[in-house]
């Protein structure tokens, strides 16, 4: 388990990784009252908050972006697992630093997170919402850095501003209707669905029959929840997994170009280099 702590400007970036041959439990606490928000990456672990004798769960948080007010008295229980690896990226600033902020980001604090600028309890969660794949490609970069020294903090601290760019930017977005619970849980099964059968997904009518939604349903609140088509969706989560396999040498190009549904190594790798900016023949080298 590793855990980062870089201070920016008024910010706190806090990245932290973790991997485990069988379920551990790390938890941390902020030593301050913090306004924060967290990116999760391609690792999925289960996350736990807990207060008091209050709890909150979340059991899938690949891709998710969570924005929080939090004390010191505020736990965040992450299990770690080999199929459940961390990847969470923190972005957070102490509730003093709120005035000191630059204009324009004191001003969406305030205006966009006023639930959280003043909070009623020791953990106010405030909006939640699944990464674009811009914002997903954001983050993967910065826990897959190949910069080194001052080059590295450069790059770093220009993630980061594009990242809450991007977030405040899908938060303006969003409005007032909201989907239903039970709704929103059929769409997570779709996610789920997809995530599954990377190399021989169901169409788009059989997910919709699958999960017991219509297929406009399906199309138009699976966009709204998670940035995305459905199955540019699945484009993007065929390309990560596949970068990850190839990265961690688990498997060939070839292999992981088969794995997630490409029978075309040449289609793969133009998809990849759209994608990631690179072809996967050079992260093998």
């Amino acid at each position: 388990m590793t855990r980062d702590i870089i201070d920016i400007n008024d910010f706190t970036i806090l990245v932290e990784t973790g991997e485990a041959e069988k379920p551990t439990v790390d938890a941390c606490l902020f030593d301050e009252s913090v306004i924060a928000v967290a990116f999760y990456g391609s690792g999925d672990v289960d996350l736990k908050v807990k207060y008091g004798k209050a709890e909150k769960h979340f059991s899938h948080t690949k891709g998710l972006v969570l924005s929080f007010y939090a004390d010191d008295v505020v736990e965040f229980v992450h299990t770690v697992s080999a199929n459940k690896p961390l990847e969470c990226l923190v972005v957070a600033t102490s509730m003093n630093s709120i005035d000191n902020l630059p204009e324009l980001e004191g001003e969406l604090f305030g205006e966009m997170l006023n639930q959280l600028v003043h909070p009623k309890d020791h953990y106010v969660e405030g909006p939640s919402f699944f990464m674009t794949p811009e914002m997903q490609s954001l983050v993967d970069q910065v826990f897959h850095s190949r910069f080194e020294g001052k080059a590295k903090m450069m790059f770093f601290r220009s993630q980061i501003n594009t990242l809450l760019a991007h977030f405040f930017g899908e938060l303006s977005l969003l409005t007032d209707e909201t989907i239903p619970t039970g709704e929103r849980e059929k769409l997570e099964q779709a996610r789920d669905i997809l995530i599954n059968n990377l190399e021989h997904p169901p169409s788009l009518s059989e997910l919709s029959k699958e999960i017991g939604l219509n297929t406009f349903k399906l199309k138009k609140n699976f966009k709204a929840v998670f940035g995305v088509p459905v199955f540019k969706y699945l484009q993007n989560e065929r390309l990560t997994t596949a970068n990850e396999l190839i990265r961690s040498n688990q498997m060939t190009i070839q292999e992981a170009a088969w794995h997630v549904g490409y029978d075309s190594l040449s289609s793969f790798s133009n998809a990849f280099s759209k994608k990631f900016g690179f072809r996967p023949s050079e992260i093998k080298g």
